[in-house]
């Protein structure tokens, strides 16, 4: 498999390894943002977040939470992107832990919100509940 998280997962890519259980892999970045970047993936291959059975996911936040607590890190982004127009690079899910020490290191966001058509948003919101 050309995965390059699934090589890391098999060993066959070495890594900084900060945690490892039977569904989950945590990992130092090697290109960080800033120092403590960290990534955490379950070990189940699926290129998206609903591609990942739940019992797989179980494990993520509190491993990201475990990872935070150990890092001291005060600010940080927890980022998870699907899909390549969604800066998604490598499609295997994976959470990034950002620490942000400052306000020139880590992760910046532009944020381009709208303000809300509020009955088209009931809508929505009604179409999204019937489906779960």
């Amino acid at each position: 498999m050309s995965c390059i998280f699934c090589r890391i997962i098999k060993g066959e890519i070495p890594s900084f390894k900060l945690f490892e259980s039977e569904k989950t892999l945590a990992f130092l970045d090697i290109g960080p943002l800033s120092q403590g970047h960290a990534l955490v993936i379950p070990k189940f291959h699926g290129a998206k977040l609903a591609d990942i059975p739940d019992d797989h996911l179980s494990e993520v936040l509190p491993v990201l939470k475990k990872i935070v607590t150990a890092s001291g890190a005060v600010d940080y982004n927890v980022l998870q992107n699907n899909g390549t127009i969604a800066h998604q690079e490598v499609p295997h899910v994976h959470f990034h832990l950002i620490p942000k020490p400052n306000e020139k290191d880590g992760l910046t966001i532009g944020w381009n919100s709208k303000q809300a058509d509020m009955d088209k948003l009931k809508a929505l919101c009604e179409d999204i509940k019937s489906k779960m």
